[in-house]
């Protein structure tokens, strides 16, 4: 089968969606409060050196996926052992996903529904565009992320009468400890998640591409975070930390000359696209590892099972928005840091090692055949 392949302009395109996704509908920073946008910034510069380290481990393997790597510093049984380990995580992290747009429906668009519903809806969406391919989904968000754009900055003018400077007032009012903790937790979700992408990022056609990527589908993703965040503070205020989904509650308040309102269908329109791509990332990434691990000869003949599984476990999840927003905030950073940190770390460290012991044992082996000469 020929290997797919994406350009750098595709995979940034998807970077960036998976980036945006749930961010923009749970917020970030949860325990800085009114400070959430200076926490952003904290995050993202925590997130800088390990985004460097997955860019690198990419560059040492071009063409290779996550579990190819792992497969190369680690060995057969140790590599399949951690490829598990990601397989989980990527399998996890699509429910959560999943779980995010479930209940994001349930509450704020049809709450008689069942939450299965729109969850299977979307599960099989996810299943349709992996199994149609990386390429596929690398052109198909070419085309919809300019739309996605457009919304964010029509929105971002449109609740300017609404937005309350004096509530991001004052600056650093929290205790240094908080808006650490509300940095961490955003350095973990979502910046830390772009993990996943060793397992997609083998795809693209030149060495240099993954750093490339990675800067500049960071700097535009945090660019949005923030001013979106800054957003929902100066409608909100100190309230924002009682919203399940403040940005649908800050641009619900539009209302302009009486006759432009209900635009917070424009926040729902942007969440379901983040949400399809991110899910069939985590997907993509857990059916690739399973080919992997079980030397199968194509991920696509497990997606339909893979994805119905991620479906059915993001059902059963959590009991309510509650634990939801408890867990992304309160334990998901602790629980993904071997993940997102302690583990790629180790590869990465394990893969200079070795390339630096193959390098000298090939400066070796040319000082005789010179000598000869």
């Amino acid at each position: 089968m020929q290997k797919e392949q994406i350009t750098d302009k595709q995979a940034i395109c998807i970077f960036i969606p998976f980036m945006i996704g749930s961010t923009l509908i749970i917020g970030i920073g949860g325990e800085a409060k009114n400070d959430a946008w200076v926490a952003g910034i904290v995050g993202a510069i925590m997130a800088v050196p390990m985004l460097l380290v997955y860019a690198r481990m990419l560059s040492l393997f071009p063409g290779k996926d996550l579990f190819d790597i792992l497969n190369i510093t680690l060995g057969k049984v140790f590599g399949k052992i951690v490829a598990i380990i990601y397989i989980l995580y990527a399998f996890h992290l699509g429910a959560l996903v999943l779980r995010n747009f479930g209940e994001f429906i349930n509450t704020v668009a049809m709450p008689e529904t069942p939450m299965f519903v729109p969850m299977f809806c979307m599960g099989i969406v996810c299943v349709i565009a992996v199994r149609l391919g990386i390429e596929v989904l690398g052109r198909t968000t070419t085309y919809f992320l300019p739309l996605i754009f457009f919304i964010l900055v029509i929105v971002q003018l449109l609740v300017i009468p609404q937005i309350h400077l004096n509530y991001l007032k004052p600056i650093l009012e929290n205790d240094t400890i908080s808006i650490l903790k509300g940095g961490f937790s955003t350095f973990s979700f979502p910046y830390a998640e772009t993990v996943l992408f060793i397992g997609v990022f083998g795809s693209l056609k030149s060495k240099k591409s993954p750093i490339k990527v990675y800067l500049w589908g960071t700097l535009i993703s945090t660019i949005i975070i923030i001013v979106t965040t800054i957003r929902n503070i100066a409608v909100l205020g100190s309230m924002i930390d009682r919203f399940y989904f403040p940005s649908y509650q800050a641009v619900s308040r539009i209302n302009i000359g009486d006759f432009l309102e209900r635009i917070e269908v424009t926040v729902a329109i942007v969440f379901i696209f983040s949400v399809l791509i991110k899910g069939s990332i985590c997907l993509l990434v857990a059916c690739k590892g399973i080919q992997k691990v079980f030397n199968l000869k194509d991920y696509r003949s497990i997606v339909i099972q893979t994805g119905l599984l991620m479906v059915y476990f993001a059902y059963t999840i959590y009991d309510n928005s509650m634990e939801m927003k408890y867990w992304a905030f309160k334990v998901y950073s602790y629980y993904a840091f071997p993940m997102q940190v302690i583990l790629p770390i180790i590869i990465w460290a394990v893969a200079e090692i070795k390339r630096k012991i193959n390098s000298s044992a090939e400066k070796g082996e040319a000082i005789p055949e010179s000598t000869s000469r």
